[in-house]
Parts: structure tokens; sequence; C-alpha cells
């Protein structure tokens, strides 16, 4: 599916790109990792794996509302991410990265699948993602 498959279905919305959007994002993710990183620290691996993924989910969502977009399904992040990488403006392993982190917490919400482990590379994971779509908004026009 790409960009256009998504619109057409509705999983994509158009908007009008807005800066008040784009740092209320980047304000959930930064709570979201700092609440991610307390749940590590009280040994509550589900929820830093959830925390650590909403904090991804909300950096990006931040770069789609960058590029006059809304998602209407989780998956359509990815579909940005890897149009993103095909135009050159994104490495690869940031969009594993959060196709890891939703497969993640979905597994910790829906299955009861997690562990420290998994915690630990969540917190590692969201922190970098993190980082790189706040520098990928300052580069992208």
């Amino acid at each position: 599916m790409n960009i256009e498959d998504c619109l057409m279905e509705r999983f994509l919305v158009k908007i009008k790109p807005a800066s008040d959007l784009i740092q209320k994002e980047l304000s959930e993710a930064a709570y979201d990792f700092e609440k991610a990183g307390k749940a590590f620290s009280d040994e509550d691996w589900k929820w830093a794996i959830v925390k650590a993924y909403y904090c991804m989910f909300h950096a990006a969502r931040a770069v789609l509302f960058k590029l006059g977009l809304r998602e209407k399904k989780h998956f359509a992040i990815t579909v940005v991410l890897e149009d993103l990488n095909k135009k050159g403006k994104l490495e690869i392993r940031y969009v594993n990265d959060f196709s890891a982190a939703l497969s993640s917490r979905e597994d910790a919400d829906y299955h009861y699948i997690y562990s420290r482990e998994g915690a630990e590379h969540s917190l590692e994971i969201a922190e970098d993602f993190f980082m790189r779509m706040k520098r990928l908004l300052g580069e992208l026009k």
C-alpha cells in the first residue's frame, strides 16, 4: 500500500500543515517518553513498551502534520515513513523501528507478551526515533 492508496481508503487524510499541532505532538512524545522511563524504573515492562511506542507514534505524527497528513490507522504512519525512505529523506532503520515498536505494543497490549529486555529495547529505539523525527521536521520544507 502507498500514500495514494491510503488517501483513497481514507486511512490518511490531507490537512493544512499546522505548527501548533506539530508542537502538541512533540510535547506528547516527550511526555510519553518520560512516562516510559518511569514505568521502566518501576519494573512495569508492559507500560514501558506501550508508552515508548506512543512516544514514537506522536513524534511520527508530528512529521505527518508537517507533510499535511493525518492518519486514521496507525499502520498508515508506516506507509508515510516508507515513502520518506524511498525519497531518501529517512533511513530504513527508523521505518523498521516504528514497525517493531507497533508490533511490541500490540503484543504487550493484546497478547500480554512483554519482558524487561523488550522494554529496554523499546526505550532505546524510542529515544533515537524521537530525536530523528525532530531532526526530520527541520529538514522538511
